[in-house]
């Protein structure tokens, strides 16, 4: 194993290791992973703002995207670790002034998110940052979104990826080349 993948293994761990399991929630069938006990360990979630800052500099970004909400957590200090600016993607109507918006089906419906009109340009290339990929439905929309403001789509990062629920496959194409980088996947 190479030094590069010792220290990728290990941060795995340290993660993983303060992930909890919450089986039957939100729903009976759901196992719910708890990221809680990892943002209050202050080793463990500097260790993945760290890793998330680094994956910044290494795509280029120059703006962060953190989607609503849990995404919102890890985005904002990773953009700050990396001296770059933060944009929430919100849900409808959170948003104050001029916006634009995407609609996106799931699986018992439909949502819609919205950035503000001016927090990307052209020349801007973003990293969308979150917590969880499931099923890639949210993350699908903001890469859309964020290319309708002419910004460039720099990569997804996200902290746990539950591979089952194929969100990757989802974004292979939405992804245009553009990396995902998952720092465990379940």
């Amino acid at each position: 194993m190479t030094a590069t993948a010792a220290a990728a293994e290990a941060l795995r761990e340290q993660l993983l290791g303060r992930i909890r399991d919450v089986p039957d929630y939100p729903q009976p069938g759901v196992m719910f992973k708890d990221i809680t006990p990892l943002l209050a360990d202050p080793d463990a979630f500097n260790a993945l703002v760290d890793a998330l800052a680094v994956l910044c500099a290494r795509h280029g970004a120059t703006k962060v995207a953190g989607l609503e909400a849990r995404g919102f957590i890890l985005a904002a200090p990773a953009a700050a670790r990396a001296h770059l600016g933060f944009v929430p993607v919100r849900k409808a109507g959170k948003l104050p002034g001029a916006t634009l918006s995407q609609r996106y089906e799931l699986e018992y419906g439909s949502a819609e998110i919205e950035v503000q009109q001016d927090a990307l340009a052209a020349g801007d290339r973003v990293l969308v940052i979150d917590d969880v990929l499931a099923t890639g439905g949210t993350a699908e929309a903001s890469l859309e979104l964020i290319r309708r403001t002419g910004a460039e789509v720099a990569g997804v990062a996200v902290l746990l990826e539950l591979g089952f629920l194929g969100g990757r496959e989802r974004l292979s194409t939405v992804l245009a080349g553009a990396p995902l980088d998952a720092l465990i996947i379940v």
